[in-house]
């Protein structure tokens, strides 16, 4: 699966949705505070739930990735399909933007 987008299994065969275009009740719950992220010198980004976070970390994030990217990456998914709480994909997001120096 790419992580930039959903995969719907309907009768036996993929399609592809991109995230701008999936549900909000399938792009996850909104976090309670948005986490803000910077790639060099541009204006901060709001990352407000985990298809956002999952976005940005397929996207948009700087070529360095580490083990903190695969768990934020990891999470981020869980929380999409329910197996991880919507806090801890935060949480691990955190985490590896501030490792990776985008935290703003």
């Amino acid at each position: 699966m790419s992580a930039s987008y959903y995969l719907q299994y309907c009768a036996g065969r993929r399609t592809v949705m991109p995230w701008k275009r999936v549900p909000a009740y399938i792009a996850g719950v909104q976090w309670g505070t948005p986490v803000a992220v910077r790639i060099g010198y541009g204006s901060p980004e709001m990352i407000e739930n985990a298809a956002d976070g999952l976005e940005f970390l397929e996207r948009r994030w700087p070529p360095e990735r580490d083990k903190q990217y695969q768990a934020a990456k990891q999470a981020c998914e869980g929380a999409l399909f329910h197996s991880r709480s919507s806090s801890v994909a935060r949480e691990a997001f955190i985490a590896a933007a501030i490792e990776a120096y985008v935290l703003a």
